[in-house]
């Protein structure tokens, strides 16, 4: 069984813990303890408190891409956790720019405590540009190798290292897959930029001939054109998994699309709850 513990997302039900647009998760699984993303600040660290779990427990921090509202609670972790490595895609840490009129935002919406270059947790950073098995039944992504043509029409810029800014064809994006014997892949994803049908697809190929049994994702269809995410939605419901988790970025007309078509399969999740998958 698999437990997920909501840390922060858009949304809470629960008056004791706070909300933020951002999305951080706590997963036990496989006899391991992984905090998956931390939001846009240390909220996090806060509603874990309030949860009663202990993040110095967590065994590893998996980033699943470099934007802020993912990452900005890193220090913060790497204060209450002192062992734990944390993993994110190669290019991560390089300044990221949204789009406005064609061209890149004049902000960075990447990794803020990456810009100044004073890292003290330095040495516990690991750049991922491939599978990274922590277990046989665990698996970081690494990399997500194809683009879904149903994924959200946005557009990213990234400054390389020359100050060169180029499109960001999301390379440092990555997701974490659970494989619980007997029942099959559990898949989870911070935003799927790349699509979260190329994340599906990826999944099964590090585990072959493993069913998707469930799926924890921002899926990032806010604004997205409404027949592209049906026809996203009614793939999904061809992996016929045991669950869905909707989160962050996918909004709520989709989360309202998703819950109508799964049924009881949809869990409507919120920063401050936890749930067995």
């Amino acid at each position: 069984m698999i437990k997920l513990h909501v840390l922060s997302d858009n949304k809470t039900e629960n008056p004791a813990c706070l909300a933020e647009w951002g999305l951080s998760l706590f997963i036990e699984a496989g006899g391991r303890k992984i905090l998956f993303d931390t939001g846009t600040s240390d909220i996090f660290a806060e509603n874990a408190e309030i949860m009663g779990l202990d993040l110095s427990e967590a065994e590893a921090l998996v980033i699943s891409h470099g934007h802020s509202d993912h990452t900005e609670g890193v220090p913060r972790f790497c204060e209450i956790n002192k062992k734990a490595p944390v993993y994110l895609g190669k290019g991560a840490l390089l300044p990221q720019f949204g789009e406005e009129g064609g061209v890149p935002e004049d902000y960075n919406c990447g990794i803020q405590w990456a810009e100044d270059g004073a890292l003290p947790f330095k040495d516990r950073l690991i750049t991922t540009d491939g599978p990274v098995w922590i277990s046989p039944d665990l698996v970081i992504s690494g990399r997500i190798l194809s683009d879904d043509p149903l994924r959200p029409q946005e557009v990213f810029f990234i400054q390389d290292a020359d100050g060169t800014i180029r499109r960001d064809p999301m390379d440092h994006e990555q997701f974490l897959a659970v494989r619980e014997p007997g029942r099959g892949i559990f898949l989870f994803s911070g935003c799927s930029h790349k699509g979260i049908i190329s994340a599906v697809e990826y999944a099964k190929e590090l585990f072959p001939g493993e069913r998707i049994a469930g799926i924890v994702a921002g899926m990032h269809l806010i604004g997205a054109d409404p027949r592209l995410r049906n026809r996203m939605i009614r793939r999904l419901k061809e992996e016929e998994p045991d669950v869905i988790v909707p989160l962050h970025c996918t909004g709520l007309e989709a989360s309202a699309r998703i819950r109508y078509l799964f049924g009881r399969r949809c869990v409507l999740a919120s920063a401050g709850s936890s749930y067995e998958l």
